[in-house]
């Protein structure tokens, strides 16, 4: 566990040593942010309510979001490069589980992200956006749980389209297509309660909503009472299943290395 440890400890202090590139990070977000609040202030400028939801409840909703999808991609170009440039060969002779280094140097990145960009949107938002707080206790309680559970299943389905280079090798399509997928079925957008009833449907199969929908729809109200309970659960089967499939294919793929450049 220690030299996962120093991974991701490594992992932060590479990201910090070009401090231009890492606060020009947090401009970006800020400036998001605005674009998007103004562009829902002008949605909401004649009317009282979208669907069933206030403009209030609209832009905390966004916001969060908007906040947690940076979060939910993951490392699976970095195996689609170490398997081009040949690199995995070497990777697979260290003493370490070459998955397990990644997804911790994954989530020193995501600390980074989270003081670089997710704080300071957050920070702006609560003093000067007036976003809500949590819709009630238990909302409160389970919304850090379920922002880490649909993290993870963000971070493993990205595993999954970068252990598919080694059949594919470049997974520049596979990335894009995800990418599109995330942003509709996760809720990532808007929320999916303002989508058609058939889309709405399809959505419940896929395990995208558990990435983003269901944690802010937990902290917004919008999934309340028993069903926060049920949502978690979900979660839950969806990362462990996933998690599973990941191991399987990653023990099939590494069968059939083809190195390039190595």
């Amino acid at each position: 566990m220690r030299k996962y440890w120093h991974l991701l400890k490594s992992q932060m202090q590479i990201e910090t040593a070009y401090m231009a590139w890492y606060w020009a990070d947090t401009i970006s977000g800020i400036l998001r942010l605005f674009i998007m609040y103004f562009f829902w202030a002008a949605v909401f400028q004649n009317r009282q309510s979208v669907g069933e939801l206030t403009f209030q409840s609209m832009i905390t909703y966004v916001i969060i979001a908007m906040t947690l999808e940076a979060f939910v991609a993951g490392v699976g170009k970095t195996i689609a490069q170490d398997i081009k440039g040949g690199n995995i060969a070497l990777e697979l002779l260290k003493p370490y589980d070459y998955l397990t280094k990644l997804i911790w140097m994954d989530f020193g990145s995501k600390i980074n992200g989270f003081v670089r960009s997710a704080l300071p949107i957050l920070l702006l938002s609560f003093l000067f956006l007036d976003i809500t707080k949590p819709a009630s206790l238990l909302a409160g309680c389970f919304f850090i749980p379920s922002m880490v559970a649909g993290i993870l299943i963000g971070t493993q389905i990205d595993l999954i389209i970068g252990v598919l280079a080694f059949w594919t090798v470049n997974i520049w399509g596979l990335g894009v297509l995800r990418e599109a997928i995330v942003k509709f079925f996760s809720g990532a957008l808007i929320p999916l309660t303002l989508f058609p009833g058939w889309f709405q449907e399809v959505s419940q199969w896929l395990p995208f909503q558990s990435m983003i929908y269901v944690p802010v729809g937990i902290y917004t109200g919008q999934i309340s009472g028993g069903h926060i309970l049920t949502s978690f659960a979900i979660q839950c089967v969806w990362l462990l299943a996933i998690y599973i499939i990941v191991r399987v294919m990653w023990q099939q793929a590494v069968k059939r290395i083809t190195v390039f450049g190595g």
